[in-house]
């Protein structure tokens, strides 16, 4: 069975809360996993509008220190507490996070009703955070004015199905049947080959997905998310903004749909919109000019991976 794989939006604004939209914080499904990526004000408001168990969330991943990234986090870890959760909190994030949490809770005399473990991610390479057994979650550097990092959710292989026609056929055994279902041909005792490919079905595509969340443009990336399913890529300007762009390390909308094209994406999100835009209409314009397979990200939407 294929599990359920898909990325919810809480947030798709940039600095200043305006016109209905809300800062950064995206909720990822796998399975019965859930992830939390960048936790900005208003995350919990915007969870219990579009009906999100924050409760199932056991990791979440910070980009970077920029308040409109993780200023909800102090607040969603509270509400934790007072909900007297006990299961355990994984929260990777860039150097100086895990004094920022502990000093707001030590200054509050604040006893957590769980343990928190810190990760401290790195922006010098592509590196692994999670290793689970369907899925995989790295994080790779993006260009920003401060240290900030990308992450990727990559999918892994599970067992495979076996071909009911070829169980009737031939008599296997436990071993050989975990062998094929792993994806390793069986060598009999008796020198019999049962090959995984006669007796199980193709596996189907391996799916990913990967969040820039505040960048200058780099083409660069493109090594680090090569053949995405769903890219999410901030676009926080219009081209008739690009210097403003440049000066504050973000990116135009169509350099955004110039990384999905250039790394043979096949969806582009755009989010991170500035403040001055209340229509983004013709920031979509721009954007399919380039990679036509760009949307709006949109608010408690939710997109299947």
């Amino acid at each position: 069975m294929i599990p359920d794989f898909d990325v919810t939006i809480l947030g798709n604004t940039s600095s200043i809360p305006v016109h209905g939209r809300n800062h950064t914080a995206q909720i990822i499904r796998f399975g019965q996993h859930c992830l939390l990526l960048d936790c900005g004000e208003g995350m919990q408001i915007q969870a219990r509008k579009f009906k999100i168990k924050t409760s199932r969330i056991n990791h979440v991943f910070i980009s970077h220190l920029h308040g409109d990234h993780y200023l909800g986090l102090v607040g969603l870890l509270s509400s934790y507490h007072l909900a007297k959760r006990q299961s355990p909190l994984t929260i990777f994030g860039p150097k100086g996070l895990d004094e920022i949490i502990t000093t707001h809770f030590r200054w509050s005399d604040t006893k957590l009703s769980y343990p928190i473990t810190f990760i401290q991610t790195n922006n010098d390479s592509m590196n692994l955070l999670l290793d689970e057994k369907l899925f995989q979650v790295y994080s790779f550097p993006l260009k920003h004015r401060i240290p900030t990092t990308g992450f990727l959710i990559r999918e892994k292989y599970g067992l495979r199905s076996l071909i009911k026609q070829k169980l009737e056929e031939k008599e296997l055994s436990i071993e050989a049947i975990k062998s094929l279902r792993s994806g390793i041909d069986y060598y009999s005792q008796e020198g019999e080959v049962f090959k995984v490919k006669e007796f199980t079905y193709p596996l189907p595509p391996l799916r990913s997905y990967a969040f820039c969340s505040d960048t200058i443009f780099d083409p660069e990336l493109k090594k680090y998310i090569a053949n995405v399913d769903l890219l999410y890529h901030e676009s926080t300007f219009m081209e008739q903004d690009k210097e403003r762009a440049n000066l504050t390390f973000h990116s135009t909308a169509k350099q955004a749909a110039e990384i999905a094209k250039s790394s043979n994406a096949k969806k582009l999100l755009l989010g991170h919109f500035s403040s001055r835009y209340a229509d983004l209409e013709e920031m979509l314009i721009e954007a399919q000019s380039v990679f036509p397979d760009s949307i709006l990200s949109e608010e408690g939407q939710s997109y299947i991976i």
